[in-house]
Parts: structure tokens; C-alpha cells; sequence
């Protein structure tokens, strides 16, 4: 079934990486596999949009009770998990998923991970306070 075989999504860095379809079960990945997983939506069969991006050092048994499943699926109308793996070190499994986070910005994902290369922008409270402060000085 070609719709339903591998996928790649792009991060922030513009690399691609490759995931699997996993509708079931029995598709997940072997227990002791980490790697990276994507909640997704299937719109008008081609069309996908990612939900969660998430990180496990054992995909099989995270995604077997995952907290988010449930709102993903009855609340977001989540169709299909994909995962990309093995990744074994935590530290490769914590860069990619930052990089798909950055690029791809899941709504279900709760924290934007900020980029410490990125000037942060002036809140726009502050940005107003100051010169009405320096005017009053």
C-alpha cells in the first residue's frame, strides 16, 4: 500500500528524515528501538499534518500507552503514528527532534524550544515601556 509506506519530514535545517507508517501494533518497532515519533493527521489522503513530535528510547512500549494518543485521536482526529528509527544515543534523539519541533511546528507539541543562534525579539509590552521610560527620566 503505497499511502501508507515511509514519509519524510523536514525540520528546520531542512534535512529530511525518513519515518514508517505505523497503523497498528504489530507494525511498531522492536521493544529497544529509540527513534523519534509524529502523530499525524491524513487529510484528503495525501495531505498530512503533524500533530505531536515526540522522542523515546523505546518507541514500542511509549507509543503502546502514550498520554497523548487519546487527544490526538478523538480531539485533533489523529489517523496514524509514524516512526523513525533506531536512533540509540539520546542526544541524537533529542537533536532531531528539535529540529523536526522547529520546523514543522506541531500544535500538540506544548513548549516552543527556543533557539539559543536567534536574537530574541522585545516583548511588545516592554518594547513600549521603554521609551515612555526614557522619556520620563
Amino acid at each position: 500500500m503505497f499511502l501508507f509506506g515511509a514519509h519524510r519530514w523536514r525540520g528546520e535545517s531542512g534535512r529530511k528524515y525518513r519515518f514508517e507508517t505505523v497503523l497498528t501494533k504489530e507494525g511498531l518497532p522492536k521493544e529497544g528501538n529509540g527513534g523519534i515519533y509524529v502523530f499525524v493527521r491524513r487529510r484528503f489522503v495525501f495531505f498530512l499534518e503533524p500533530l505531536y513530535v515526540g522522542k523515546a528510547h523505546d518507541l514500542r512500549n511509549r507509543l503502546m500507552g502514550h498520554e497523548k494518543w487519546p487527544r490526538a485521536f478523538w480531539y485533533y482526529g489523529a489517523t496514524e503514528r509514524h516512526v523513525h528509527y533506531p536512533i540509540g544515543e539520546e542526544a541524537d534523539r533529542r537533536a532531531v527532534e528539535t529540529d523536526l519541533i522547529r520546523g514543522l511546528k506541531p500544535r500538540m507539541n506544548d513548549v516552543e524550544i527556543p533557539d539559543p543562534n536567534k536574537k530574541a525579539k522585545p516583548k511588545a509590552a516592554a518594547a513600549h515601556a521603554a521609551p515612555a521610560a526614557a522619556k520620563a527620566a
